[in-house]
């Protein structure tokens, strides 16, 4: 009983750390709180070392290890920028930059994990509305919430995306094919929601020349991305192929990641250093703090009590409290919590609503999402202030909109019986 009362307790004050970590003058932070959290419970002896290090998932781990290198890469060569610059290079009104932020945003998000998108594409989208003379704030809310929809299509989009396609075993194709339709709508939606909040920004033309410094100011190194595109197109390929060839996905990534690594210009040591070895850490310590309190039975009254069926109402409430969930302790950790849940349900439904539900109920508040963070603090650091007001405003009704859309195309690929 004492071991189940402390992993309770450890349990509950990592998730506080972790909800706490979104708020100022807060000494803590995401990845403290679960390091701490696993800390104790090997201190407490609720979990023996070997146990701790049996509760991390490495297939996970894996996955994300190589997608951040395969990233990483990508960056230094100047991939996003000179993507980012084209599709505004593009924009000849505001409409249509509006268009080219969430379509450009969406569509790489979907492969390239979102976090990393919004962190690059931030300060292109302000330079690019500075020099166009329009207001940032509404493509940045539009750019954020692009990244979470699109990065629902694939497991590789997002790392609670990445976590449930390896605990469910779900293949990459057959996500991205019943994912793919609530993207498609979740993002017309989108387009016509900011339009509609926004649409005295939307009356004016840019002039054809203002993109020019912009363009003059990338560095982009086009040799090494002829040597590396091939490889992103490989690695897409296999992603999609994996299942039917018998290659795991994280051994796709890992492999992507030691293709760019051998074929890039930059020196290994420098793409070494620019993994985000926080985030694993943060990972990492999570799933030992869940491993024990699994172990010690902490998790058997939640389980006990959230037992959700492959129907309407499994889908309906696996949205509504993902996305309510997300906004106390962000989709990640709610997700790892979530997966023991789901586990017990041989449904691919309830993991696909899951996926919609997280993702999609990270776009309520800016603090709902790490992409919301990451682009809120970005766009601070070039001066410009997304208020959590403006951005609750527009991100209430984008969700609810979204989440219902998500709802309604799962319900009818259940009724049709393209999924379990």
């Amino acid at each position: 009983m004492i071991f189940v009362v402390t992993a309770a307790v450890i349990l509950g004050l990592t998730y506080v750390g972790v909800a706490l970590t979104r708020f100022p003058r807060v000494n803590i932070d995401r990845p403290s709180a679960a390091f701490t959290g696993a800390v104790l419970m090997l201190l407490f002896g609720v979990l023996t070392f070997r146990d701790a290090v049996a509760a991390i998932d490495f297939d996970t781990m894996a996955l994300l290890l190589g997608m951040m290198i395969l990233v990483a890469v990508l960056n230094q060569a100047g991939f996003f920028t000179y993507l980012a610059i084209k599709a505004m290079s593009l924009s000849k009104t505001p409409l249509g930059l509006l268009v080219m932020v969430v379509v450009s945003t969406g569509v790489l998000s979907a492969f390239l994990v979102n976090d990393v998108v919004v962190l690059l594409f931030t300060p292109v989208v302000i330079r690019a509305c500075r020099m166009l003379r329009a207001n940032p704030v509404p493509y940045l809310i539009a750019e954020a919430m692009a990244s979470n929809v699109g990065s629902t299509a694939t497991i590789v989009g997002n790392p609670q995306n990445m976590l449930i396609g390896i605990a469910s075993g779900i293949s990459f194709t057959r996500f991205f094919v019943c994912l793919l339709p609530i993207v498609v709508v979740s993002t017309v939606a989108l387009l016509l929601l900011v339009l509609l909040f926004y649409r005295k920004e939307f009356n004016h033309r840019f002039q054809p020349d203002d993109m020019g410094p912009l363009r003059e100011s990338s560095r982009v190194d086009y040799k090494a991305l002829r040597r590396l595109m091939p490889i992103v197109g490989l690695t897409m390929l296999a992603f999609f192929l994996s299942s039917y060839v018998g290659v795991s996905i994280p051994l796709v990534a890992l492999a992507a990641g030691a293709l760019v690594i051998l074929f890039s210009s930059v020196r290994p040591s420098e793409v070494i250093r620019n993994v985000d070895w926080v985030l694993l850490l943060f990972f990492a310590g999570l799933f030992v703090v869940i491993g024990g309190a699994r172990q010690a039975g902490v998790l058997d009254f939640f389980l006990n009590r959230i037992t959700p069926t492959p129907d309407v109402k499994g889908i309906v409430s696996i949205h509504v409290v993902s996305a309510l969930a997300s906004q106390l302790v962000s989709n990640v950790p709610f997700t790892i919590l979530a997966i023991p849940a789901i586990q017990s349900m041989p449904s691919d439904i309830l993991w696909l609503s899951l996926a919609a539900g997280s993702t999609l109920g990270g776009n309520i508040t800016i603090i709902g999402a790490v992409a919301n963070i990451i682009m809120a603090e970005g766009a601070r650091r070039e001066g410009v202030e997304v208020h959590f007001g403006e951005f609750l405003k527009v991100g209430l009704v984008v969700t609810a909109v979204t989440i219902a859309l998500s709802i309604a195309t799962l319900v009818v690929e259940l009724n049709l019986g393209l999924v379990r």
